[in-house]
């Protein structure tokens, strides 16, 4: 880990806040937004964790090395703020302990005590981690975060079960119980099925179906803020790269794939739009490389979706300029960072010669 600036040490050690996480078993996996480390015999927790939002997760590792499937929760944490945990054995899992104002004290008067058993915050990943957060919201982390508040890889690995042998690190019971408990799926929005309004004509019907305005307009009239669509996408993102749970990359695709396909919403919500290339900007770093191989670029998911939304723009008459330039400054950077094609159409679009 790199070594914090001084003044930057000084100020989170006096306004951090302080995440005490108490009997993790020694070689558990625990980690913190954008970085992870095995606990060693004396972890007791995290120091130093700058206001905002946050993602604690962790992996039981048994005996032989073997780690149990990824959990994880999100936190709001606030200047001062003590938060206390402690590991349940018999769950293999986290959980919150409720404290009285008075113990909360008690904690933070032994702080200095504590201070040689907790991890420091690894500040040097803050600005990556916000760059991916920084629209979630609390009204919007209430309203997609699962019921019991825990997000968990678990959903995933149970489906893998129904076909494999292998025996798996977390007891098989655990991780049924995690799958199949209502209150354990991520609330995600539902996009509607209906790409028309009733009675729309075979005209608007066609319209509609090349153009996804209608479908997004239905989604963010019942949102606080449009823009919760975005921090939604950055939500999706982030369960899957640091959570693992697949579900939650194909909803980021579902969603990306409906923005991009917009055309009259281009020019009516320009401001959604504006945010979504400065999210996808910082997305597209974080996702390994090889995984553009292995899965987006097999479909060519990514490029034939963002070509799709710089054509739009292109040949929008309504359009923003500015966002018309945005659009553009950012396909470059694409085609030079990654060698992306956006000029030739893809080849499921290519127009088809029939023979006769």
């Amino acid at each position: 880990m790199a070594e914090m600036d001084p003044e930057v040490a000084n100020r989170l050690n006096k306004e951090g806040a302080t995440l005490i996480v108490l009997d993790v078993p020694e070689g558990t996996e625990f980690g913190i937004d954008y970085f992870s480390w095995s606990a060693g015999p004396r972890y007791k927790g995290v120091k130093m964790v700058p206001a905002g939002l946050h993602f604690i997760y962790y992996s039981a590792v048994d005996g032989g090395g073997e780690s149990a499937p990824r959990t994880g929760m999100f936190l709001f944490t606030k200047r001062h703020d003590i938060h206390v945990m402690k590991w349940d054995p018999s769950s293999e899992d986290v959980i919150r302990v409720d404290c009285s104002e008075e113990e909360l004290n008690r904690y933070r008067q032994g702080l200095q005590d504590m201070d040689s058993f907790l991890g420091p915050y690894p500040y040097e990943h803050l600005k990556k981690w916000v760059s991916l957060t920084n629209h979630i919201t609390e009204d919007l982390l209430e309203r997609l975060q699962p019921a019991c508040k825990k997000i968990s890889s678990a959903t995933e690995l149970a489906q893998e079960l129904s076909y494999t042998r292998t025996k798996p690190s977390m007891s098989e019971s655990t991780i049924s119980s995690i799958a199949h408990n209502p209150d354990a799926v991520i609330r995600f929005s539902e996009i509607p099925k209906q790409k028309f309004p009733e009675g729309a004509s075979p005209a608007e019907i066609s319209k509609h179906s090349m153009d996804s305005s209608y479908v997004l307009g239905n989604m963010i009239s019942g949102m606080k803020d449009r823009k919760e669509i975005v921090g939604e996408l950055q939500f999706a993102f982030v369960c899957f790269l640091v959570g693992q749970v697949y579900d939650a990359f194909e909803h980021w695709k579902r969603l990306l794939n409906l923005l991009c396909a917009c055309d009259e919403a281009l020019s009516m919500y320009s401001d959604i739009f504006d945010v979504l290339i400065g999210v996808l900007h910082f997305q597209v770093q974080e996702i390994p490389k090889d995984f553009f191989v292995d899965i987006v670029s097999s479909n060519n998911f990514l490029t034939t979706t963002l070509q799709m939304f710089f054509s739009n723009l292109e040949s929008s008459t309504s359009a923003d300029k500015k966002l018309v330039d945005k659009a553009r400054r950012f396909r470059l950077h694409l085609t030079k960072r990654f060698n992306w094609d956006f000029e030739n159409e893809p080849e499921e679009f290519a127009p088809v010669v029939v023979e006769t």
